[in-house]
């Protein structure tokens, strides 16, 4: 999630609805500028005894981003506290109860991508053996409640936090417990961005049956394979879910403002704090009516704030967000951008995987995601059949823009080799939460323990 570095009182008013639109006609770029964003956070934990550590503990999450410090990272200070990092990678940052994120630069191929992910990986785990601390790459937490986990001293989570239950009845469990891969990716005009958002959101559910890494809560089965996609489904419906409007005619951008403007705000920040808006309105604002700062106008960084409050299954930025696969290993942290890059950034993949997906009824699109956090690859396609009938071809349209792009590397390998990871998953016809859910059954006799000896990162 995003991390606010300075209180912008000084950045223009907004004052007409263009303003609203800039961000996102901000982001059109043309093909050779497009570049690939990689998102992904893991749980941290105590090699001792598998606890999450707090923040200010010895050995904590404190002193884990004071410590990455000595790699080129720079602090993020909120109310006294390092929050965050930036640096050549991106950023670092923490969710709710200290997972820990790389939200990584913008790069033009899938091989420093890969890389980069590899460096932050060896950067954390060195750190980790010097506080005797680990790293779990799955979709949720496998054994924690929520009580014991901690709660990171970051302002716009305190609102969230008090916020959540009043919307939904997990959506505590979103911020506290679950972990995601995201991959964000350019388009070059609106008509480009209203196609890859067309069919990235159809196609969502694939990533999150393919990516399925989340079969327990609180050390048990919980009968999803992933069940922080389940989470999703009762956070907050006024920002969740899969934005039927995206597939009517005429949606472009000033439609997506017109959803903005109806999703309700979380806060504003000024002078370094987080006032709580909890659920008022940002047209209100507009109009000077925010009841908790009357008579101001919002500014143009309250906008950018608002834009990231919302968590669809893709989000429109000045880039799109795919948001739909859980957290996992270093192979698959490089296989989903492989898989979108595949499918969005090559033409003619793009229009084959549209193709593939245009004739779908918005309500079997609804019923299909719906389906996917328990069924995963067995979830029913709209018009007949299974999400696993189509996995294959999927894969292989992504390949084809893969290999079009035909970005190399020094030993001349192009990118489809990324995709590896996908095509055991689509061959073995089983996910990696049900690969998870074997072994619990028979190999580890039922005892959740074994996992952070198993799938630490």
């Amino acid at each position: 999630m995003s991390t606010r570095q300075v209180s912008d009182r000084n950045d223009p008013l907004i004052e007409s609805r263009d303003q609203l639109i800039a961000p996102m006609a901000a982001g059109e770029k043309p093909a050779e500028r497009w570049r690939i964003g990689t998102e992904h956070e893991k749980q941290v934990y105590r090699l001792a005894d598998h606890r999450a550590p707090s923040y200010d503990e010895p050995g904590g999450i404190r002193d884990l981003l004071k410590a990455l410090e000595r790699f080129g990272w720079q602090p993020i200070v909120e109310g006294g506290n390092v929050i965050a990092l930036k640096g050549p990678d991106g950023n670092v940052s923490l969710e709710p109860a200290g997972q820990l994120e790389l939200s990584g630069a913008p790069l033009e191929n899938l091989h420093q991508t890969c890389a980069e992910t590899g460096r932050h990986l060896a950067q954390v785990k060195a750190i980790g053996e010097e506080l005797g601390l680990g790293y779990l790459g799955l979709g949720m937490w496998p054994d924690k409640t929520r009580a014991e986990l901690p709660i990171m001293p970051k302002g716009r989570y305190d609102i969230m936090l008090r916020h959540m239950p009043r919307v939904g009845s997990l959506g505590l469990d979103m911020m506290l417990r679950t972990c995601t891969i995201q991959t964000n990716l350019d388009y070059s005009s609106e008509a480009d961005m209203v196609q890859k958002f067309r069919v990235s959101l159809a196609l969502q559910p694939l990533a999150t049956a393919l990516f399925a890494n989340s079969p327990f809560t609180e050390g048990r089965p919980n009968g999803y394979l992933s069940y922080r996609s389940h989470i999703w489904s009762d956070t907050d419906p006024h920002r969740t879910g899969m934005l039927p409007f995206v597939f009517e005619p005429g949606f472009g951008y000033e439609r997506y403002v017109d959803y903005m403007l109806d999703v309700p705000m979380y806060f504003v920040f000024r002078d370094g704090k987080y006032i709580d808006a909890a659920g008022h309105s940002f047209r209100d604002f507009m109009a000077g009516k925010l009841a908790v700062l009357p008579g101001e106008l919002p500014r143009e960084s309250d906008w950018i704030d608002h834009l990231s409050t919302a968590f669809p299954e893709v989000r429109l930025k000045s880039f799109l967000e795919m948001r739909g696969a859980d957290g996992g290993p270093w192979n698959r942290i490089c296989a989903l951008p492989a898989l979108w890059v595949g499918l969005l950034y090559d033409q003619t993949a793009l229009d084959a995987a549209w193709d593939l997906v245009k004739g779908w009824s918005m309500e079997g699109r609804e019923a299909l995601r719906n389906a996917v956090p328990r069924l995963a690859l067995d979830a029913p396609l709209p018009g007949g059949g299974k999400l696993r009938d189509i996995a294959g071809e999927v894969l292989k349209i992504a390949r084809a823009g893969l290999n079009a792009r035909a970005r190399l590397n020094a030993a001349g390998d192009n990118e489809s080799g990324f995709l590896a990871p996908l095509d055991e998953i689509v061959a073995r016809g089983t996910t990696p939460a049900e690969c998870l859910l074997d072994k619990f059954h028979h190999e580890w006799n039922a005892d959740i323990t074994r996992i952070y000896a198993e799938k630490s990162l």
